[in-house]
C-alpha cells in the first residue's frame, strides 16, 4: 500500500471540506496523541475538530511541503493557511489570514486506514497572526 498517498489524500479531503471522507480514512480504534482540547482522542475526535476549524477558516488549506514514508509511518511537513472568519476554541472571528507551518506523524495499520496521529504545529504564530498576542521582535 502507498501510505504517502494515502496522507496526502487525507489533505485532499480536508481541503474539500469532505471530513466524513477524511474520518472515514481513520481506523475504528483510531488514537489520536495530539492534545484536542475539550475533545476526545479518537476519530470522532478529530473529525469533530476539524468541523470545528472548517467552520472557523471556511478557506482553510493544508499543502503537504514534504511527505516521508518508512514502513507504516509516515511524516508530513505541512503549509496551512486560512482566513479566521468563524467562532474558534472560544475565538471571536478577526477576518485575520493566518500561515502556519505543521509536522503530522501517522502510522497506518495494514488495510491502509490511519491507526495513529502525532502532531505539532506552530500555535505561538497562529496567534500572533490573529493578533490574539503581540508579535515578537523580527530576528
Amino acid at each position: 500500500m502507498n501510505h504517502a498517498a494515502t496522507m496526502r489524500r487525507l489533505y485532499d479531503l480536508i481541503n474539500a471540506g469532505d471530513i466524513d471522507g477524511f474520518g472515514a480514512l481513520l481506523a475504528d480504534n483510531f488514537v489520536e496523541h495530539e492534545e484536542l482540547p475539550g475533545l476526545a482522542r479518537t476519530r470522532d475526535g478529530v473529525t469533530a475538530f476539524f468541523r470545528m476549524y472548517i467552520a472557523a477558516f471556511p478557506d482553510l488549506r493544508m499543502d503537504p511541503e514534504d511527505v516521508i514514508a518508512s514502513d507504516d509511518k509516515v511524516v508530513a511537513r505541512v503549509r496551512a493557511t486560512g482566513t479566521h472568519k468563524g467562532a474558534f476554541m472560544g475565538m471571536s472571528p478577526t477576518g485575520r489570514r493566518v500561515e502556519v507551518q505543521l509536522i503530522d506523524i501517522m502510522r497506518f495499520g495494514d488495510d491502509g486506514r490511519v491507526r495513529e496521529h502525532w502532531g505539532v504545529f506552530d500555535q505561538l504564530t497562529m496567534m500572533q497572526q490573529l493578533g490574539l498576542i503581540p508579535a515578537g521582535p523580527p530576528v
